[in-house]
């Protein structure tokens, strides 16, 4: 067996961020009061992070691109049927859930933007758009995307089960040492100091631009 750089630290360290954020969204938002402030800053938070994600999905290291793992539909199928080839990183049908996540949550926080909770409450773009079509986004904010975060964050623990007792692969580990114990000859991921450093770019960058979308002024009339 031999370890083989997979996840490189800026995804170990998204992964575990966006997680504890949506944790952290989840509770504050249940608490309510002065704890909606900090669940629009993790909310916030969550949008420099896809940001990031976004980006690094495209130029990181090999197995963060979005092109190691978008599988076609017949290579699904043939994972669901139980073809297994050696491979690294998300597997057919992972790759789908992470897609999926991604997806979810970005509906979550950018319909946050613009909800309300008709109290006192609501997102730094509600002054752009109608009070129906904000009501809208509130409707989907709770109800639609919330429900599909619990969905899909209940089959990722499913999953993460799973393969730690059916096949007897640890999913967590790697996550947070970044390796994977493999018996083939495989390529490591590009975990250099000079990535880390244009990832930290790349996400102060989305911080700031997601710092300029929520605090721009309501237009004059």
């Amino acid at each position: 067996m031999k370890k083989v750089r997979v996840w490189d630290l800026p995804i170990r360290l998204f992964h575990w961020a966006l997680a504890a954020l949506v944790v952290a969204s989840v509770v504050t938002e249940n608490i309510g009061g002065n704890a909606m402030d900090w669940h629009f800053r993790a909310g916030y938070a969550v949008l420099a992070l896809l940001g990031f994600r976004i980006l690094w999905g495209l130029v990181g290291p090999r197995y963060a691109r979005f092109s190691s793992f978008l599988y076609g539909p017949s290579t699904v199928m043939g994972y669901l049927r139980g073809e297994e080839r050696k491979r690294l990183g998300h597997n057919p049908l992972g790759s789908l859930a992470v897609f999926a996540l991604l997806g979810v949550v970005l509906a979550q926080a950018v319909s946050g933007l613009f909800s309300n909770d008709d109290i006192v409450n609501e997102g730094p773009l509600v002054k752009f758009i109608s009070k129906e079509l904000s009501d809208s986004f509130t409707w989907f904010h709770t109800e639609v995307s919330a429900t599909a975060i619990y969905v899909m964050v209940g089959l990722h623990l499913a999953a993460i089960a799973f393969y730690q007792i059916g096949k007897r692969q640890n999913l967590v580990r790697p996550m947070i040492t970044g390796d994977h114990e493999v018996e083939f000859d495989a390529p490591a991921a590009n975990d250099s100091w000079a990535m880390r450093l244009l990832a930290l770019a790349l996400l102060a960058a989305w911080a700031g631009a997601v710092y300029y979308l929520v605090t721009l002024p309501a237009p004059s009339v």
